[in-house]
């Protein structure tokens, strides 16, 4: 009898388990819609506070709304509110001693000064605001038509250093006027950013003196759109994309990017430095990279001898490759770039640097842990932590706790605060997601097959809800973009990840890590050169087979979809076999030499087929849908962003052109003014999604 009762006490727990996710009614299209996300949390430098930014629908505005939260920790009392309301603010910074949050907005300005010559609403240009944890609305401490790249606090926080395009004079205007009309010039027109020195207490002065009035700056040059007191400091050809300034306050570090905003020659994609003591715009920065990387996420090390960064996309350490986001740190006396823990063969999301090293956000297969090291050469050492995905990790000057956003296949994005990174002891300290966990959500779980060559593969099964582990379930393969991406155990829903709703209406969702994912290694993301589509769309499909062989998929009820690169493969595929039933595809290319020209970040899709178009003529053609698109016969449904310049909507235009003249069931759904991310209004990217749910019930054969 006793040998019995934990088997009961089991049985009982499962019992109850189902009986209580049986009462729980299921997610709807309109509730999974409000999902807020979560893009940012900063810690203050105390340990007390978190500010928190946001993003979520705004249905009546027709907007996504980008807000900021704090969050204050006061022993027994704890608190959370929305510290900004205009809806349109982002990139919130801690001053160093904590006094104020500096932040990003796009709020439009109105003049009540009926002398200015600005005395009409401001154009919604991105704008540097200061706003008080003690409370109070947020306020401008800059100005102009030019809006801003970045910003950077000094470490004594009196100045504030930001990047902006180097203003024109009135004159200049008025020759650019008489000259060009309403032409734009690519890229001829586009100037370099200047980096600006801001006194800070001296901006609020300002700022109090004339409540509600735009200040007119003007100086000898009579230019009308600097920031009054804005002092230059360094020049540059390129935008600015991040600014960091030492500890000492001696040195000022910055990324470049392309003024054309898109990626064309890796050179200008490099990090400089400025030693503030004799700073001019004048005297040329110093170059301290020359590789053919995409620098990212720039920090100090405390002590002032090293830059900290992460790669997008290419090498340091040799010719362009596309390798997975690894750490590293550069000494600005030699140059010297070194990674760190090489011997992870993981990726790294993000990461904070401590007074003991580093705390990262490390991806290997579909977990996203918590590790510490505290040299390059030491080894990643994972923490105490719960299975599923930690990201944006946020660390303390003044304080061991680590603030961090946390989230698994049953458990929606949240913010936690713990003590240490350990995080053993990590308390959840906001609900923007709670109604998610009142509702039957699908479970899930990894799933493994042997490639044709004898690469283990991975992806992941989202079940329906009450059919967790069932066989012969009607099959969605939902492939994920990048190709540098990977899905894995954590929580999202929107319009680009929406496998929930998908099994929510009786979909077996299959989100295959293809070759060229991250998480699996360097040599495995590799692996998807120069074959950029037919090498993954073998991974997938074989996938599909065992999924099928093994009794979990029903072979008559196959669908597949996917959006960016997930659309070039969806549009690949349907190419390759007809077993699919039906298709939604998105933002997807059917041919990589119109797309090479459009795309703007061209040097990778060359690298991808190894070459450019003139170079690689054969490989532009055997890896592109259109030149087999005879062979489809799946209904196909397309969206596309109308302003897309990631993957031009050209691309859609052609694919529904083709199927059109082929006689195959297809429908295209283009939206106006968005980009590739479908970002500006939040109808958008429900109407797509309820769109394709409705493709694949009447073609797909799904029932809930």
């Amino acid at each position: 009898m006793l040998r019995r009762t934990p088997l009961i006490a089991i049985i009982f727990y499962l019992c109850a388990s189902q009986l209580q996710a049986a009462e729980k009614p299921r997610l709807s299209i309109d509730e999974f819609f409000n999902y807020v996300d979560i893009s940012k949390v900063e810690l203050s430098p105390d340990g007390h506070s978190v500010v928190i930014a946001t993003t979520r629908a705004d249905w009546k505005q027709n907007i996504f709304r980008h807000d900021l939260w704090l969050y204050r920790d006061s022993g027994a009392q704890s608190s959370l509110i929305q510290l900004t309301q205009s809806g349109h603010d982002t990139e919130p910074q801690w001053s160093p001693d904590g006094k104020w949050i500096a932040l990003l907005s796009e709020r439009k300005m109105e003049s009540k000064d009926p002398d200015s010559d600005n005395s009409h609403d401001s154009e919604d240009t991105k704008q540097l605001y200061l706003v008080s944890p003690s409370g109070g609305e947020g306020f401008p401490i800059t100005q102009g038509e030019e809006e801003l790249h970045s910003f950077g606090w000094s470490s004594d926080s009196r100045t504030l250093y930001f990047s902006t395009r180097q203003p024109w004079t009135k004159d200049q205007k008025e020759e650019n006027r008489k000259k060009w009309k309403d032409t734009i010039q690519f890229r001829a027109g586009e100037l370099g950013d200047t980096i600006f020195a801001l006194d800070v207490s001296a901006a609020i002065s300002r700022r109090r003196d004339l409540p509600g009035k735009p200040q007119t700056g003007k100086d000898e040059e009579d230019k009308e759109d600097v920031t009054p007191g804005a002092r230059p400091v360094a020049a540059t050809p390129w935008h600015v994309a991040q600014i960091a300034v030492s500890h000492d306050g001696k040195k000022l570090a910055f990324i470049t990017t392309s003024v054309s905003e898109r990626q064309e020659k890796i050179a200008e994609f490099e990090i400089y430095e400025v030693p503030l003591a004799d700073a001019s715009p004048q005297r040329p920065p110093i170059r301290l990279t020359e590789n053919n990387a995409v620098e990212q996420d720039l920090r100090w090390s405390l002590d002032d001898k090293h830059i900290f960064f992460t790669v997008e996309v290419g090498d340091v350490s040799g010719p362009y490759r596309d390798l997975q986001p690894h750490l590293y740190w550069l000494d600005p006396e030699t140059h010297a770039v070194t990674q760190w823990s090489k011997d992870f063969s993981g990726a790294i999301d993000s990461y904070s640097v401590t007074g003991n090293g580093v705390v990262v956000s490390g991806q290997l297969g579909t977990e996203a842990s918590v590790y510490t090291a505290n040299s390059p050469a030491g080894t990643l050492a994972q923490s105490d932590s719960w299975p599923g995905t930690y990201e944006h990790i946020s660390t303390a000057s003044h304080s061991p706790r680590v603030a961090v956003v946390y989230s698994s296949l049953e458990k929606p994005a949240e913010v936690y605060l713990a003590d240490d990174s350990s995080l053993h002891n990590a308390r959840k300290i906001t609900s923007f997601n709670q109604l998610f966990t009142e509702r039957n959500l699908p479970q899930g779980k990894p799933y493994r097959w042997t490639a044709d060559d004898g690469t283990m593969v991975e992806g992941m099964l989202i079940y329906p809800p009450g059919k967790f582990e069932q066989k012969n379930l009607p099959l969605f393969t939902l492939i994920h973009g990048g190709p540098a991406s990977a899905d894995g155990n954590h929580f999202e829903a929107d319009w680009y990840q929406w496998d929930r709703l998908a099994a929510t209406n009786g979909w077996l969702v299959f989100e295959p890590n293809y070759r060229g994912s991250t998480g699996y290694g360097d040599k495995f993301l590799l692996g998807i050169v120069p074959q950029i589509v037919s090498r993954p769309g073998k991974d997938i499909l074989e996938g599909v087979d065992a999924l099928v062989r093994d009794g979990i998929a029903d072979a008559n009820r196959l669908a597949v979809g996917g959006y960016s690169y997930g659309g070039y493969m969806t549009n690949w595929l349907i190419t390759q076999t007809t077993r699919f039933k039906a298709a939604v595809t998105g933002a997807g290319a059917v041919e990589h030499v119109g797309n090479w020209g459009n795309d703007d970040t061209t040097f990778d899709d060359a690298y991808f087929l190894g070459g450019l178009p003139w170079e690689a003529a054969d490989r532009y053609h055997d890896e592109a849908a259109i030149f087999q698109i005879n062979k489809v016969k799946t209904p196909t449904h397309m969206v596309a962003g109308a302003d897309d310049i990631r993957v031009a909507v050209m691309e859609d235009y052609l694919l529904d052109r083709a199927l059109h003249e082929l006689g195959v069931p297809s429908t295209l759904l283009i939206f106006p003014g968005e980009g590739h991310s479908l970002a500006k209004n939040p109808w958008h990217g429900k109407i797509k999604v309820r769109e394709e749910l409705e493709w694949l019930k009447k073609y797909g054969g799904a029932t809930q």
